[in-house]
């Protein structure tokens, strides 16, 4: 894998390993080292399956965290259902294809010819190894920060309780029933270090101020601005 490969994976992960060899191994599928058996490289080359281990206890303890923290009222069995939407191998397969692994992976010409970077099972697998590098790397704070950043739409829509309103989409239909046009979030500022930031947001419907928002990520505070929003033009509603 050549240093430019490495380079650009770390430019989608927003994140420069300073041992890059447990990248290399993040990206490597036991299929590859299949096919050096006894060669130069075999003897430095290793599998990513010890890490995919140890990435699924990390991604699992920081969407915990994260769930923690956005529901603080909800019981232990609604978060247990949210954390299982959210850490399933469904979500982490979408998540890797976004990010396009895929196109990253060390593979046997057994996969290749098989469409290995494709198959759902492989690309969730090879994102929880990616998960454990960056751990292992960086520690828990770096991949608590990567981790928000890269699931924060699942973190916070697959994160949703049972029957949870959805402001956002309720906001965006409304809007474009009444005004035929789509509400505008800007985010006003953020706060605080990088594994506990704070976001503002501010929204707007044809350039007129309707609601703000403040939280741990910029899908909560849009959230809370929508909601706002949404109250402001029942408000309106009522008193036209």
């Amino acid at each position: 894998m050549s240093v430019e490969h490495l380079d650009t994976f770390q430019k989608i992960l927003d994140y420069t390993f300073r041992k890059p060899e447990l990248l290399r191994e993040a990206l490597t599928h036991k299929s590859y080292l299949n096919e050096i058996r006894g060669s130069e490289e075999d003897k430095a080359v290793q599998d990513n399956e010890r890490l995919e281990f140890l990435g699924d206890a990390v991604l699992d303890l920081v969407v915990s965290e994260s769930l923690i923290a956005l529901h603080p009222l909800s019981t232990e069995g609604d978060l247990s259902k949210m954390k299982a939407r959210i850490v399933s191998a469904a979500t982490l397969a979408r998540v890797a294809k976004r990010m396009g692994i895929g196109n990253f992976l060390r593979l046997g010409r057994g996969e290749e010819r098989t469409q290995g970077r494709e198959k759902p099972s492989l690309l969730a697998d090879a994102l929880e190894a990616v998960i454990a590098a960056v751990y292992l790397d960086g520690g828990f704070e770096t991949i608590r920060t990567v981790l928000i950043r890269i699931f924060d739409d699942e973190i916070y829509h697959r994160g949703q309780r049972p029957g949870e309103t959805d402001y956002k989409t309720e906001l965006q239909e409304s809007c474009q029933r009444e005004f035929d046009v789509l509400p505008v979030y800007h985010v006003l500022r953020e706060s605080g270090p990088d594994h506990q930031k704070i976001f503002e947001v501010r929204l707007t419907i044809k350039d007129r101020v309707y609601g703000f928002g403040q939280g741990r990520s910029k899908k909560e505070a849009e959230q809370q601005a929508a909601k706002q929003a949404l109250e402001k033009l029942a408000e309106s509603a009522k008193n036209a």
